[in-house]
């Protein structure tokens, strides 16, 4: 019972102080979304490719969680109007206070979006709200098509999933039918879209429901978009 209790005092800090970072967002006007995937799944690649094409309309940051180096963020400073680097150590997830130190070094209301790329993990993210406003989560191709029923929370809270490296579906055995019927099983709210990063395939379609996004979130009621 001791352990037990322990697991839930930390999440409920942990919950108070994202529920503390969502209303600080939201009152700044700007749209959070929580990145999450194993790792080498391609985050850095897609927001390589997104950063860029939003740019044209809309100011984008980013909260690069890593247990070392700053690799990523070097990949993406360029890009973005804001890139904070966050090292957990040995932490297989940023918590919600870790993304409250990040956001403390960013000028809030001169930002639209707000990328939170988490920790390589298929597990331990999704126990701990960030104070995001949407999760995605990713799902490669070189992974397998096992992936959503092996690990079904990290996909159960997903706003949206996306399929990458579909360029290599031609290369490798894959089953997106098997993906699917988990899916169906497990989450039938969240759009599964399909992208390749290195061939463009999909990627209009996942800036198209980005832009859907947050318009809805400019809106007076914004259906489906987590808020206190």
């Amino acid at each position: 019972m001791k352990k037990i209790n322990v697991v839930e005092s930390v999440l409920q800090a942990n919950d108070a102080i994202a529920r503390d970072n969502r209303a600080l967002m939201s009152g700044a006007s700007l749209l959070s979304i929580n990145l999450m995937s194993a790792p080498g799944s391609g985050k850095t690649a897609l927001l390589e490719k997104t950063l860029p094409a939003l740019a044209r309309e809309y100011a984008c940051a980013v909260l690069v969680g890593d247990l070392q180096t700053t690799r990523d963020a070097e990949r993406l400073e360029e890009l973005a109007t804001a890139v904070t680097q966050i090292n957990t150590g040995r932490g297989c997830h940023l918590d919600a206070a870790q993304v409250a130190e990040g956001l403390r070094g960013l000028k809030l209301d001169d930002i639209d979006f707000l990328f939170i790329e988490n920790v390589g993990n298929m597990v331990c993210p999704a126990a701990f709200d960030l104070g995001e406003h949407l999760r995605v989560v990713l799902l490669s191709v070189p992974e397998g098509d096992d992936k959503v029923g092996k690990y079904p929370t990290l996909f159960q809270l997903a706003d949206a999933i996306l399929l990458t490296k579909v360029d290599l579906l031609g290369v490798l055995e894959y089953d997106i039918g098997r993906v699917r019927d988990d899916l169906s099983r497990i989450n039938t709210r969240a759009p599964l879209i399909e992208l390749s990063s290195t061939s463009g395939q999909g990627i209009n379609q996942w800036l198209t429901w980005l832009g859907e996004q947050h318009r809805a979130r400019a809106t007076p009621v914004a259906i489906g978009l987590k808020d206190d």
